[in-house]
């Protein structure tokens, strides 16, 4: 029982270790985020003390463009998409265990002492994805406003108006902030849930079983058939 307890424990230390490494990572990763959205307002980039410029120029363009796809693989990528991944994966294996059980005998489901160790690591699993997906969430919030493209174009549009001389220039440059709007909006991938990577098999998992399993304990316990 103590080599059991001592093996338990340590495992659990591991595997929460990569989890609060992982949610470092996040927190990096929108810190990165956060100052990268500042660098085009005068006022935010001298509150934090960091560079600031306009897009109206297009060379101005490339580099705010370059250092977005900079800071955005800057750090660890693939270990943590694989930590967060299989943190899902577990997730949805408790789930699933525990939604057969209940299928099995809703009544003594809390009678076995295992199935409260299933329960609460349950809990603590979806509470750090749900952290992960609210850091996740406004990473990509920050990396996709494009809003900043937009209030750059109408910039743009004002000083038309006031120098008629640089129209085709700052025509170009329009033009530009136009297919950069485009380009980010087509990088958003689809297999994305709240900022965590999602592979298609996952999705499908998640889908068909999970959902599955779901439906067929909402109605044991409710004493018709539902289907999610």
């Amino acid at each position: 029982s103590v080599i059991n307890f001592l093996e338990r424990l340590c495992l659990t230390w591991m595997f929460f270790f990569m989890m609060c490494v992982a949610e470092r990572t996040y927190k990096q990763r929108f810190l990165f985020a956060k100052l990268f959205s500042h660098i085009t307002s005068a006022r935010k980039a001298r509150k934090y003390e960091i560079p600031h410029f306009r897009l109206k120029k297009v060379e101005n363009i490339k580099i705010w463009l370059s250092l977005r796809s900079y800071l955005k693989r800057r750090g660890p990528q693939r270990s943590v998409d694989v930590v967060v991944s299989s943190i899902f994966l577990l997730a949805l294996s408790i789930a699933f265990i525990c939604c057969a059980q209940v299928l099995k005998g809703h009544k003594t489901f809390l009678n076995a002492a295992y199935n409260w160790e299933f329960l609460i690591w349950e809990a603590a699993l979806l509470l750090f994805l749900l952290r992960l997906a609210s850091l996740g969430s406004e990473t990509n919030k920050k990396y996709s406003n494009i809003s900043i493209l937009l209030t750059e174009q109408i910039n743009l549009y004002l000083k038309m108006e006031k120098k008629p001389n640089k129209k085709e220039q700052l025509s170009l440059v329009n033009n530009v902030l136009k297919l950069s709007t485009k380009l980010l909006k087509e990088l958003d991938t689809p297999f994305r849930l709240y900022g965590l990577t999602m592979n298609p098999l996952i999705y499908n998992i998640t889908r068909v079983v999970i959902l599955s399993a779901v439906s067929g304990v909402i109605s044991d316990l409710l004493g018709f058939n539902i289907r999610v």
